[in-house]
């Protein structure tokens, strides 16, 4: 998994995992969309791996807010 680490996918990682431990996996999952959307609109490309590194970071997240949701319950 040496792609995780090249060019910003750690922050890929970890801004997916502060939005699913916050929201949800479908809003990580949006962000993500979004943001290659935006870096395709000013002349970069879709980069499927940063948005796989932020769905990564996205079920790390998702999956912390279920253990502490049902933790607390």
């Amino acid at each position: 998994m040496s792609w995780i680490k090249e060019s910003n996918r750690p922050k890929h990682v970890f801004y997916g995992f502060l939005s699913a431990l916050f929201g949800t996996i479908l809003f990580c999952f949006g962000l993500a969309v979004g943001k290659e959307f935006a870096d395709r609109q000013w002349g970069g490309k879709f980069d499927w791996l940063d948005l796989l590194a932020t769905l990564i970071g996205g079920v790390i997240g998702q999956s912390l807010q279920i253990i502490v949701w049902v933790w607390i319950m």
